[in-house]
């Protein structure tokens, strides 16, 4: 009898042992696992996995459960409560992080903590619905951002011999994107059998990371003579490095124009994405696809912006490029072209290609603005300048979403403005990109790809 049950324990648990080595497999490919860039896909993975559970869990208690007018102040209310603490973080976030050089493992495992302990607090606030429901969610989003500022400035110390930023952060984030697809259903699953428990799941996924990242490689906390970025230009962007003050920080302009240009055309993929977010799911809401329901179109939009997103993150992985200003301006332009025609023939298709073409442009511009950072912020300043732009970018992403909550149900008017929103990161972006680019044409670059 004990036989027959060992055998039946081992022949159940085949299937997961396998599925694990083949992940194992993948995440440690090619020099990952010396490197330990694969423990960081990992971690990545789970991350995704708990923040996913938390957005099925308040997507359905903010939004499904009431009528649009009352679900449309509940989600202002929302963006007004993380918009002013991100506007104070702006300037704090970095210089924090700066502080903690050595403790990179440890802010990473604390962001997990407190997300974990979060997720209890919300899973008794999700059946009432209450005020400690946004509190609690805008605890969760920072400590996922700070979480997102310490893993960016961790990559670059984690590269196998041969990888660059940018096939490094696109195999991170595919792991993460993966892993958001396969819990998401799960998580749905869960809400099934009752609204606390995706948040139970995302408790146990948080713990989980909170492990994976006390176990990252000892020089993820090696960080010998950083410094702090500011956005704000010195004396030796202004002056020249002959005429520069010794004792002044080096700031994030004056280590290459490049990168705050496509900070700002990010920016602008960041401010249409949260736009399309909340627009599109109020719109839908209202007016769904011909014959789909509201939660069917809504799917089919997220489905399509998700495979975008994915896409752009594989592409980016064996792109070879040594030019990530031109992959940024083509890639904005692509989107400017695809709003403008979805804004003159509006319809269902339109509107889910241009969520498709926008996940997949934000995708490899992130990758592209990743590695403009790599190749001109030194690495005495770089914490800082991943802090700060995922702190900007995110504040972008508030804005959109405003604007989105805002504006009258109307598809011609959403979708010209979503235009407006690109056209002008874009237009105010190429032509700086382009000089940028023509500026370092003879000077010798390191290769980002």
């Amino acid at each position: 009898m004990r036989g027959t049950v060992r055998a039946l324990g081992r022949a159940l648990r085949l299937p997961f042992r396998s599925a694990g080595r083949g992940i194992r497999k993948a995440t440690h490919a090619h020099g990952a696992g010396e490197s330990g860039l694969g423990k960081l896909i990992e971690l990545h993975a789970v991350n995704g996995a708990g923040d996913v559970m938390v957005t099925v869990a308040l997507a359905s208690t903010v939004f499904f459960s009431v009528p649009t007018d009352q679900a449309r102040g509940r989600v202002a209310l929302y963006l007004g409560i993380t918009m002013l603490p991100f506007t104070l973080l702006a300037p704090v976030i970095g210089p924090l992080l700066d502080h903690l050089p050595h403790g990179r493992r440890a802010a990473m495992a604390g962001s997990m903590v407190a997300r974990a302990l979060l997720a209890l607090v919300l899973s008794g606030a999700v059946a009432t619905g209450g005020l400690q429901l946004y509190p609690a969610a805008l605890g969760v989003l920072v400590a996922s951002k700070a979480y997102g500022v310490v893993r960016s400035a961790v990559v670059p110390r984690l590269l196998p011999p041969g990888f660059s930023l940018v096939k490094a952060n696109s195999r991170v984030t595919l792991g993460g994107l993966l892993a958001t697809g396969a819990a998401a259903p799960v998580g749905a699953g869960l809400h099934a059998v009752g609204p606390p428990w995706p948040l139970y799941g995302a408790f146990a996924l948080y713990v989980t990371g909170m492990i994976f990242s006390l176990t990252l490689p000892h020089k993820v906390d090696s960080a010998k003579g950083e410094k702090r970025a500011l956005l704000a230009a010195d004396e030796a962007h202004v002056h020249g490095p002959a005429r520069a003050r010794p004792d002044r920080r080096p700031g994030l302009r004056t280590v290459g124009p490049a990168v705050t240009h496509a900070l700002v055309a990010n920016a602008s993929l960041r401010c249409l994405s949260g736009f399309l977010i909340f627009f599109l799911a109020f719109l839908l809401r209202v007016h769904p696809m011909t014959g789909q329901s509201a939660a069917v179109s809504l799917a089919l939009v997220g489905v399509s912006a998700g495979a975008g997103n994915a896409l752009g993150t594989a592409v980016g992985s064996w792109l070879r490029s040594r030019a990530p200003e031109l992959i940024i301006v083509t890639v904005v332009a692509a989107v400017l072209a695809v709003a403008v025609i979805s804004t003159l023939f509006f319809g269902a298709i339109m509107t889910a290609f241009l969520a498709a073409v926008a996940g997949f442009a934000q995708a490899l511009a992130k990758l592209s603005l990743d590695a403009t950072i790599q190749r001109d912020v030194p690495e005495g300043v770089r914490t800082s300048a991943f802090a700060r732009s995922e702190t900007l970018l995110q504040m972008a992403w508030v804005v959109g979403g405003a604007i989105g909550i805002a504006l009258p149900l109307n598809g011609v008017v959403g979708l010209s403005t979503a235009s407006a929103i690109v056209a002008t990161g874009w237009l105010t972006t190429v032509k700086g990109l382009l000089a940028s680019a023509r500026h370092k044409g003879g000077q010798p670059r390191a290769r980002v790809a």
